[in-house]
């Protein structure tokens, strides 16, 4: 039974980080020498955001928990994951409800709920939330996917379809949230100084469903995925748990690593010989920052225009971790532009370093 993506939705916090301000803030911290000032100036500088959205407030602008008269705290792993219970479910339910208004379903025809976030824990988790909060029937099945960082919305995308083709008729709720300002630290470290450059928070729902469609809406027909490991980057991309925090390891090698091994992994998708720019009509590329999206452009010789749905997320919202490539397949899905048939890949980068791909294809209802 083909499983289809019939909607998406998003939400973010109200909180609007401009990255101008936010490298000042960061520039302006106490244990800040020159050469650091230099590394953030650059590092926000050359960024290709605009914008990000955090739960932590307005940073520098008022006393919050994470600021205070203009200098960054450094709470307790234990204050963030405070926070991330606090914050997650509301902008999860967001995103959820959108997402099932635009499908036609309601949550009472939910059967199955898969929810994935790498920025926190807490149990009974996001999963039993959204089935709380939205009034999702109770017996509704329910998995989380936690700690897979940027990728994991297409291993959730990969669970829904299988459960859509093993029980007919289902209805997937799958729901992508990502509190990655919560993390953020002053620090001398490049990687941590990337870090707090790229990153921002979002949460997005997909409904997948092989029941019969509600809406006259444009859908993406589910096909083939892969998971592929790089030959070496184990170390290159890393989150691990501290004292003040989630650690991300996030070396200059990462955008290196994907743009020399990008060609084969989309040769296994797409098969041997194909062109990826003629066997593709859009792109849905994950953003893990703007040398991630030039080393996949440049290994697989695409247009400028194949990377336009992704670099406008990341200029607008940054790198929401799983949730990003979502909010580029919610554009892909509502792009008038796109004719029936069109054949969408999708690529996503997490730790490993791994790479998750999907085949999609745009259907009328």
């Amino acid at each position: 039974m083909t499983a289809h993506l019939m909607s998406i939705g998003t939400a973010t916090p109200e909180a609007r980080l401009s990255q101008p301000a936010t490298r000042d803030f960061f520039r302006a911290q106490p244990d800040v020498d020159r050469l650091t000032a230099r590394l953030i100036g650059a590092a926000f500088d050359h960024s290709a955001i605009d914008n990000r959205y955090s739960v932590i407030g307005g940073i520098g602008e008022e006393s919050t928990d994470f600021a205070r008269d203009g200098v960054l705290r450094s709470p307790t792993t234990g204050e963030r994951n405070a926070l991330y219970r606090r914050e997650s479910p509301a902008l999860t339910a967001r995103a959820a409800r959108e997402a099932l208004e635009g499908s036609g379903f309601d949550a009472a025809d939910v059967t199955h709920v898969v929810t994935a976030s790498c920025t926190g824990f807490f149990a009974p988790g996001p999963d039993y939330r959204l089935v709380r909060d939205l009034g999702i029937r109770l017996t509704a099945e329910r998995t989380h996917i936690g700690f897979m960082g940027c990728a994991a919305a297409f291993p959730a995308l990969r669970a829904a379809a299988r459960i859509c083709a093993a029980q007919p008729g289902s209805v997937v709720l799958v729901a992508c949230t990502e509190l990655c300002s919560l993390h953020i630290r002053s620090s001398r470290d490049p990687e941590q100084i990337v870090a707090s450059a790229v990153f921002g928070d979002g949460a997005a729902a997909a409904v997948v469903a092989s029941a019969p469609p509600r809406t006259g809406a444009p859908r993406l027909e589910i096909g083939d995925f892969s998971t592929a490991i790089t030959s070496e980057g184990e170390a290159d991309m890393d989150w691990s748990i501290g004292d003040h925090g989630f650690e991300m390891t996030l070396t200059a090698q990462v955008p290196r690593i994907i743009g020399r091994e990008i060609a084969g992994v989309a040769a296994s998708m797409l098969g041997d010989g194909v062109d990826p720019v003629t066997a593709v009509d859009a792109w849905a590329v994950h953003p893990g920052g703007r040398s991630v999206l030039d080393h996949v452009q440049s290994g697989l010789a695409l247009p400028d225009e194949a990377m336009t749905y992704s670099r406008e997320v990341l200029r607008e919202y940054g790198n929401m971790s799983s949730a990003t490539i979502l909010f580029i397949l919610r554009r892909i899905l509502e792009d008038s532009s796109l004719p029936d048939g069109a054949r969408v890949a999708g690529l996503c980068f997490g730790p490993g370093l791994t790479v998750e791909t999907v085949a999609l294809t745009r259907a009328a209802a």
